[in-house]
């Protein structure tokens, strides 16, 4: 099936379902998706495995290309409610995302004081010190967790060799309210074996997991553009509306799109 990448480092502003206003910074390249993780779901389509340091923008053409941006939207008095790192693949595998970070901060918050700071990440990359630090340092770290089966996370998210889900989860729960937890839920089929993390054999364990990360909301979607793998079923706002009225019963906000 058909699907899309991003083919600049600044894109947008774009009208965001959970983000608002929402400008885009894509530090992966533009002809392909590079990512820890081969979602069967993802909508820039499957991962190229060829990483080497080039494959990244560099640092001063990112940040040169966000302040000039910034600018222009300033003269055309555009609005802006997000800074929003996302992309073809997973931010966090840039060399030098954490001085990025610094660097988006700096230039916000002379530009655009008001403006959050969000990264959309997988989650894969915690353990490393660097990326945990700098997600602490930004106003949304909007992390991924499909579900807490393993056998789930290689069917649906396909992670590299050295992923370890209990790890990650770990890592999940030592932000303590720092983050924003986002669940993609399906259902379907994928080459002979099939899925649902709907099923509550997944979502009750999934909810104990959440009430231990314990994050400041949790985002709840469905697919809702073409994706690399056939199969895969979209699920009824009804479902994820009961889903989150579950969460809500936690004490944890939810944000639910279909």
């Amino acid at each position: 099936m058909a699907t899309f990448l991003f083919d600049e480092i600044i894109f947008g502003p774009v009208s965001s379902r959970r983000l608002g206003a929402s400008l885009g910074i894509n530090l992966l390249p533009n002809d392909r998706k590079i990512c820890t993780f081969n979602c069967i779901y993802c909508e820039c389509g499957w991962t190229d495995k060829n990483v080497n340091k080039k494959s990244f923008h560099p640092r001063k053409e990112v940040s040169s290309n966000l302040e000039s941006k910034l600018k222009k939207m300033i003269q055309n008095k555009e609005p802006l409610d997000t800074i929003t790192f996302a992309g073809n693949g997973e931010p966090t595998m840039h060399p030098e995302f954490d001085l990025i970070i610094q660097d988006t901060i700096g230039i916000r918050n002379r530009l655009f004081p008001k403006a959050k700071i969000a990264v959309l990440s997988n989650a894969s990359l915690l353990h490393k010190p660097k990326v945990f630090n700098a997600l602490t340092q930004i106003d949304q770290s909007i992390l991924k967790l499909d579900s807490v089966f393993e056998d789930t996370v290689q069917l649906i998210n396909q992670p590299y060799k050295g992923f370890d889900l209990k790890r990650t989860i770990n890592n999940l729960i030592r932000f303590n309210r720092g983050s924003i937890i986002q669940t993609m839920f399906i259902k379907g089929s994928y080459e002979g074996q099939t899925f649902d993390n709907t099923k509550e054999e997944e979502l009750e364990p999934w909810l104990q997991t959440i009430k231990k990360i314990n994050p400041v909301q949790v985002m709840i979607y469905t697919i809702a553009r073409d994706t690399p793998a056939e199969g895969i079923k979209k699920i009824p706002y009804e479902k994820l509306k009961e889903i989150g009225e579950r969460v809500e019963n936690l004490g944890i906000s939810v944000q639910i799109s279909d």
